[in-house]
């Protein structure tokens, strides 16, 4: 996998994942993406919830799953703020 940079902020990532887990854990339209990220989102949460301090390896599942959630919803990483943000864009296909 290459090294890509990213434009949201990884305290943006872990909010928005979370949020994802926490929303959308049952939505048929998620399924797959939840059932194959078993731990990047989990760990986004208890990040985003201040339950933990991410150590390196929880940072690079974090950076690797919402870098899925952006080829899944096939939008480019646009500085996030909110998941709202991000499926309004996948939904309109403007990346501004």
């Amino acid at each position: 996998m290459t090294e890509q940079i990213s434009n949201t902020p990884f305290s943006n990532k872990c909010a928005i994942l979370a949020e994802l887990w926490m929303a959308y854990r049952d939505d048929v339209d998620f399924k797959d993406f939840i059932e194959y990220n078993d731990l990047g989102l989990p760990l986004a949460h208890a990040i985003a919830s201040e339950y933990v301090e991410p150590k390196k390896i929880a940072i690079d599942f974090v950076n690797e799953t919402f870098s899925m959630l952006l080829d899944s919803l096939n939008i480019p990483d646009s500085n996030f703020d909110s998941l709202d943000q991000m499926l309004s864009v996948a939904s309109d296909g403007d990346t501004e």
